[in-house]
C-alpha cells in the first residue's frame, strides 16, 4: 500500500499551463496519475496537454467541476503560499509544492496555517513524491523506481534519484518515495512520514537521506528507536562540507559542531539505525536488511 499518493488520487496542477507545469504534467499524466484539472487564472476554460485536461481559474472550481483531492504547485515563487492556501480552502487533502524559491515568511505563515488541519503539504523546494506503479505527483522520474517493499524520505532531491536507482538496480522496489524539501520551512519532516512508513502494512523497511544542517535527523532518530518497529538505512549528504558553508539547500548549513553530517550518523547509529557513507553502501546495507526480514 502507497502513503498519500495512489491510483485513485485525483490530482489538479497548479501552473499546468506554464513550461515547467506543462513539461512535468505531461510526463505525470503519461505515467498514470489521475491528473484531472489544471489551474491558472484567466485561462479558465481552455484545455491543456493536448487536450487531454480541462483548465480553470480557481481550485474550488476544479474541485467542484472534477472532485480533484491533491494539488501539485508549479506556480512562481511569490505566489506559491497563496497556491497551498487555496488548494487547502478547496478541500485538497495532499499538496505538493515543487515551487523554489519561496520567500521564507510566507511559507512560514502557510505551513502555520495548516497545522491542525487535514491538508498534508510536502514541500516546498522539492521533488514531490511517487507511488511505483500507483501515480507520480512531482518530478522524481519514473523509469527509476519499481514497487516494493521499501518507503524512502528525503530532504534531497538529486540523492533521491541516486538511491532510488541504487534501490531499483538490485531489484528492491518501493512502496512510496517522498522528497520532503530542503528549506528551513516545510511542510512535513522526517516524523511525518516514518510514522506513515510504519503504518503501512506493506513498507517493510524504509530509507531516510538526510543533510547537514538543522536537527532534523537527530529528531529522527529519537522517533525511530522509540516509534519504530522497522529497519531503517540512513544516509547523510554532506560528509566532506566544510564548516559554515551552506551546502545545496536553504538549510543545509552548520553553525560550529551542530548539525554535522559525522554528528548526526553519530546520532543514528546510537538509534540503531544503519548508516552508509556512500550511496551504494546505502543500496547494500538495505539489501541487508531486506534479507533479514
Amino acid at each position: 500500500m502507497a502513503i498519500l499518493l495512489n491510483e485513485n488520487t485525483r490530482v489538479c496542477v497548479q501552473g499546468l499551463t506554464g513550461r515547467e507545469g506543462t513539461f512535468h504534467g505531461t510526463r505525470n499524466l503519461d505515467y498514470g496519475t489521475k491528473i484531472v484539472a489544471g489551474v491558472t487564472p484567466g485561462k479558465g476554460g481552455q484545455t491543456a496537454l493536448d487536450g487531454r485536461v480541462p483548465v480553470f481559474n480557481t481550485v474550488s472550481e476544479a474541485a467542484d467541476a472534477t472532485g480533484c483531492n491533491a494539488s501539485l504547485v508549479f506556480v512562481p515563487g511569490v505566489a506559491a503560499a497563496d497556491a497551498v492556501l487555496e488548494a487547502e480552502a478547496a478541500g485538497c487533502e495532499l499538496i505538493v509544492c515543487i515551487t523554489d524559491p519561496v520567500p521564507v515568511r510566507e511559507m512560514m505563515l502557510a505551513v502555520d496555517y495548516l497545522k491542525g488541519r487535514d491538508a498534508v503539504l510536502i514541500g516546498p523546494n522539492c521533488p514531490g513524491l511517487i507511488s511505483p506503479g500507483k501515480g507520480n505527483m512531482g518530478i522524481i522520474a519514473p523509469d527509476i523506481t519499481t514497487p516494493g517493499p521499501v518507503g524512502l524520505v528525503s530532504r534531497s532531491g538529486t540523492l533521491t534519484y541516486q538511491i532510488i536507482n541504487e534501490l531499483t538496480t538490485r531489484g528492491i522496489g518501493q512502496t512510496t518515495c517522498v522528497g520532503i524539501g530542503g528549506d528551513p520551512i516545510v511542510g512535513s519532516n522526517f516524523i511525518d512520514m516514518l510514522s506513515r512508513f510504519e503504518a503501512d502494512p506493506d513498507t517493510k523497511a524504509v530509507v531516510m537521506i538526510g543533510e547537514i544542517g538543522g536537527d532534523a535527523e537527530e529528531r529522527a532518530a529519537d522517533f525511530i528507536a522509540d516509534k519504530m518497529s522497522k529497519p531503517v538505512v540512513a544516509y547523510i549528504a554532506g560528509f566532506s562540507a566544510p564548516p559554515g558553508k551552506r551546502m545545496g539547500h536553504a538549510g543545509a548549513i552548520v553553525t560550529g559542531s551542530s548539525g554535522t553530517a559525522e554528528g548526526k550518523a553519530n546520532a543514528l547509529e546510537a538509534k540503531g539505525v544503519r548508516v552508509g557513507r556512500t550511496p551504494s553502501e546505502v543500496g547494500d546495507l538495505m539489501q541487508d536488511a531486506i534479507a533479514k526480514l
